[in-house]
């Protein structure tokens, strides 16, 4: 669809801050006891009795975590969520509220904002989770989206990376190299665009991979079927930077070392073709590609019974000594020490 170069655009300076909150969030309904009090007043109150309070914060920088030209605003709203809501999940909790904060360039109408808070209304609401408040301000250098996920858990219930132990088996929910590869199709489609604007890029057959990108979600649906399998995981974490990543923060946080097979590791055949497509080897897109949101955690052995044909999980190793190091099990059963080559933001 061709940009409709007429849009309304309304400049944010005729809200000013505290009408812009109250503009973007007029529609955002509270649904959790624990919120006591939202927006509206100096800070949020919330009481969770019994239960301790999980926390995690991230900040997305246009240029650095996102660009505009392929990733719409409504879109980067709930993914912005996702990735916050994820980090909650990894502790086995399960979310309830979120704060959003963000610092918008004057090239930014009121209308973007809307598209921008509209995709994170949509994942407050899809997800079950109160909008309790967070900030705007001005940037010089683009668009900046910080927010922070706040949920609740027994304690016995916590799952933190530093519980696995040797002979745990590692397993993953999902499939994995989905988002990296949604990446390299819109990075190319885009490049043509530059050369040629009139250029539509047809991407039907990368439909799901691209939706891996541009609308990933948090496995919230893990920790739920995790509870009512009567399994706690003896570690956990989410996949944000690629798999051989996460493996090895599991295994220093843990001291243990791990065997990963290469041939159990689950990806989609769309992401295969397209690995074959870009010329890629798909193990590596796996273990590097990251933003994925999977979960990645270990069970101990007496609960594989309970996971065992679940559509959701699949195992891919097991946990061993420390001092056998972490590896890659290859199809032709080789040993390879497992990298972390996942992405890093502070690399030029």
């Amino acid at each position: 669809m061709i940009e409709d170069k007429n849009q309304k655009r309304t400049s944010l300076e005729q809200l000013g801050e505290f009408g812009l909150i109250e503009h973007l969030t007029k529609d955002f309904a509270i649904s959790h006891e624990s919120t006591i009090k939202g927006i509206g007043d100096d800070a949020a109150i919330l009481d969770y009795k019994n239960r301790k309070t999980v926390l995690s914060t991230d900040l997305l920088v246009e240029g650095v975590h996102f660009d505009l030209a392929y990733m719409p605003l409504k879109h980067l709203g709930y993914k912005a969520a996702m990735v916050n809501l994820s980090d909650i999940y990894s502790m086995n909790a399960i979310a309830t509220q979120l704060t959003v904060s963000v610092a918008v360039s004057n090239r930014f109408p009121l209308e973007a904002l809307e598209d921008l808070y509209a995709g994170i209304e949509l994942a407050t609401k899809g997800y079950n989770v109160d909008l309790i408040g967070g900030d705007t301000t001005s940037s010089k250098t683009g668009l900046l989206i910080s927010i922070t996920a706040i949920g609740s858990i027994e304690e016995k219930d916590i799952t933190y990376r530093s519980g696995a132990k040797p002979n745990d088996l590692l397993v993953v929910s999902g499939d994995l190299g989905g988002a990296y590869m949604g990446l390299q199709v819109l990075e190319r489609e885009n490049e043509v665009f530059k050369v040629n604007p009139n250029s539509q890029p047809d991407l039907e057959p990368y439909s799901y991979i691209v939706e891996r990108q541009l609308k990933p979600e948090a496995r919230k649906d893990i920790v739920e079927i995790l509870e009512k399998l009567e399994v706690k995981p003896t570690s956990m974490i989410d996949i944000s930077d690629g798999l051989s990543s996460e493996i090895l923060h599991l295994c220093k946080e843990s001291n243990v070392g791990c065997d990963l097979y290469e041939d159990k590791i689950p990806l989609d055949p769309t992401v295969i073709a397209a690995c074959e497509e870009f010329k890629m080897d798909s193990t590596l897109v796996a273990l590097s590609g990251g933003e994925d949101y999977e979960l990645l955690f270990t069970v101990d052995q007496k609960d594989f019974e309970k996971i065992k044909g679940n559509p959701h999980l699949t195992v891919i190793g097991f946990m061993t000594d420390k001092d056998q190091g972490a590896h890659l099990v290859t199809r032709g059963e080789t040993k390879i020490p497992l990298k972390a080559q996942g992405w890093n933001s502070f690399e030029e």
